[in-house]
């Protein structure tokens, strides 16, 4: 095949921008290549993880999906943060993060930590507080992220849960 491969952000249909006396294609009309030495790292974040985003308004002119990437070094936790309205699905690519919440749901709040491995996925319902952790000494934990929002939104927090009155 002869077809010349395609630059970031080109989409699939090159020939697009190239044809004499006719405007580009606005994003929202064609298919988008996002590859993976282009993926944009000035997107929100939280201590401890770097997240670099694919998929957005910004990026390709989606209006109801987020989706990039996430890392996390050797034995680093991310803060402690939420996503607000968005829900979040995660897939781990490598490593093997551990994804921390409270569970609240019985008579005494319990923090969990799942386990993770290559294949797996986690998803985290709008508004729940938690965190990641990639305890491996010497290997980065790399997640795909797809948020049910346009833009990636995190809010940090200064704690896991809101602690009773007497600890704070």
């Amino acid at each position: 095949m002869s077809e010349p491969s395609t630059t970031p952000g080109e989409g699939f249909h090159p020939h697009l921008h190239d044809t004499a006396g006719r405007p580009a294609a606005p994003l929202r009309t064609r298919l988008h290549h996002i590859r993976s030495d282009s993926l944009d790292g000035d997107t929100a974040q939280s201590g401890g993880m770097r997240r670099f985003a694919a998929v957005s308004g910004r990026n390709v002119g989606s209006e109801k999906l987020w989706m990039g990437q996430t890392h996390v070094a050797p034995a680093t936790s991310s803060s402690d943060h939420h996503h607000g309205e968005s829900e979040t699905a995660i897939y781990v690519v490598s490593g093997h993060p551990e994804f921390v919440f409270l569970d609240d749901s019985g008579s005494e709040p319990e923090e969990v930590r799942l386990r993770t491995s290559p294949g797996d996925y986690i998803f985290v319902p709008p508004f729940v507080p938690h965190r990641e952790e990639n305890p491996d000494p010497d290997d980065e934990a790399v997640v795909v992220i797809a948020r049910s929002t346009q833009e990636a939104i995190v809010v940090n927090l200064p704690h896991l849960y809101v602690p009773p009155a007497d600890e704070t």
